[in-house]
């Protein structure tokens, strides 16, 4: 009887010091990334580049993802209100769905696939090939080169592509609500200003900023911890792309509460 008890107490103490192993480097990355931002070590045209890898790379796919998103949502929508509430409610629900919750959460979702995926693979790669130790032979700092232009871009780019996915999945709900339903552009709208708060807008964007710097944040911490050679690298990227995943619910659940009351 006392065996099992042992057992799951040495598994809850090894869950607890791996909790609190990732919190503090991840504290301590994020540290170093604003020491780098703040001597001015990072260079502009590093971060260009991760500019138009995460952004403008990005765009074709989040376009479909917000299209089909704001489609969805206006089918779904008219299929339950229609017999029941006035057909202009149905404005208000697209551009509330697609503000607040579709646009922010599902480009963090699509990025976390093409970005976060691809930057914790490349750091990994850069570890077992011990490119990372010839920077720091070098007297180079990989933080202010590898780590810091990554995190700048993601924190810059996501709101940009969450206000881009915001712009089509609104429209597209509108064009299928008319296809659908036929409910008027103006009615469409109509339903979307009466009960529309500017703080909304304002909620949306604070989400994307959070997701923007939780991305690269992870898949960077992830991408510096990888060991034991291609094997490790595709173990590794797996974790991460969790981890970056249950973070963004984790915190996506935490933003009503802390800001919608």
């Amino acid at each position: 009887m006392i065996r099992p008890v042992e057992g799951w107490f040495a598994k809850v103490g090894r869950s607890y010091r791996v909790t609190l192993e990732h919190a503090g480097a991840l504290g301590m990355l994020s540290w170093d990334t604003l020491v780098s931002i703040a001597t001015l070590k990072v260079r502009l045209k590093d971060i260009l580049t991760q500019l138009h890898i995460m952004g403008v790379q990005s765009l074709p796919i989040v376009f479909v993802t917000a299209t089909l998103a704001g489609i969805v949502t206006s089918q779904q929508g008219g299929y339950q209100l229609i017999s029941s509430s006035p057909q202009y409610i149905l404005g208000t629900l697209v551009v509330q769905s697609v503000v607040l919750e579709l646009a922010p959460l599902l480009t963090a979702i699509v990025l976390v696939g093409r970005i976060g995926a691809r930057i914790t693979a490349e750091l990994g790669t850069m570890v077992v090939s011990e490119q990372i130790d010839a920077f720091k032979s070098l007297g180079r700092d990989p933080i202010s080169i590898i780590a810091a232009p990554r995190i700048i871009a993601g924190v810059l780019t996501m709101p940009l592509l969450v206000g881009f996915a915001n712009v089509i999945g609104i429209n597209a709900g509108m064009l299928m609500a008319d296809f659908d339903i036929g409910l008027g552009r103006e009615t469409f709208l109509y339903g979307a200003r009466l009960n529309w708060h500017s703080w909304d807008l304002f909620y949306g964007f604070a989400k994307s900023v959070v997701f923007g710097l939780f991305i690269p944040v992870i898949s960077v911490h992830m991408g510096l911890r990888t060991r034991g050679g291609a094997e490790g690298v595709g173990l590794q990227t797996t974790k991460a792309v969790m981890f970056m995943i249950l973070s963004i619910l984790v915190i996506d659940a935490l933003f009503p509460p802390l800001l919608l009351q």
